[in-house]
């Protein structure tokens, strides 16, 4: 588990120059937003399974209103059907995660172990000392506590 505390984070002689610390929290920031992107194709996956499922009753449906025609064209050209050529929304989400995610995830976490010491959130934590209002009670480190 890292440490976050402002003694841990802030600049000393061990500590990454602040170029270093603003490019790694540049790398972070984008695989956040690589994360996010990741729910997002998770969220697709859940919704274009759920509208397939859903169209089991649309078709039962037709069938019981006499719209056997329908039924059939719905359960032939849609239900189950590939969402992109040779392909299901896992497998997009997979290719996704072997692909781009991990690769992604695993580059910033070893270019933070090498260049940061393993310390996570220099940036933040810089930027967290810089805008604490000073002697304020609500913005002091926490002895001992991660801050």
């Amino acid at each position: 588990m890292s440490t976050h505390d402002d003694e841990r984070n802030a600049p000393g002689p061990e500590a990454p120059d602040m170029i270093t610390v603003e490019a790694l929290g540049s790398l972070s920031k984008a695989l956040e937003t690589a994360e996010r992107a990741r729910g997002h194709l998770y969220g697709f996956h859940q919704l274009t399974g759920t509208a397939d499922f859903e169209l089991d009753r649309a078709v039962r449906l037709l069938r019981e209103a006499g719209h056997h025609a329908w039924a059939d064209r719905v359960e032939t050209e849609i239900l189950g059907r590939d969402v992109v050529p040779g392909h299901w929304t896992y497998q997009i989400v997979d290719a996704y995660n072997e692909t781009y995610y991990e690769p992604f995830r695993q580059l910033e976490r070893t270019a933070v172990a090498a260049l940061s010491g393993g310390q996570e959130h220099r940036f933040e934590a810089r930027l967290r000392r810089e805008r604490r209002p000073a002697g304020h009670p609500d913005h002091a480190p926490a002895a001992g506590a991660d801050a």
